[in-house]
């Protein structure tokens, strides 16, 4: 018997989808936080929506 493998990509709300939707959104938070850090302005006003 295998083991069920926790980082594989499946559809629907299962806990792989959630750990999934973490993971992105520490990116994108950090991301965000990187790009105000090196631009000085907010991500809405770096990419021109305000």
């Amino acid at each position: 018997m295998q083991a069920e493998n926790r980082n594989d990509i499946k559809a629907g709300f299962t806990p792989q989808a959630e750990n999934w939707n973490g993971r992105l959104a520490m990116i994108g938070f950090a991301a965000a936080v990187m790009t105000e850090l090196a631009t000085g302005q907010g991500v809405l006003h770096f990419l021109g929506l305000l």
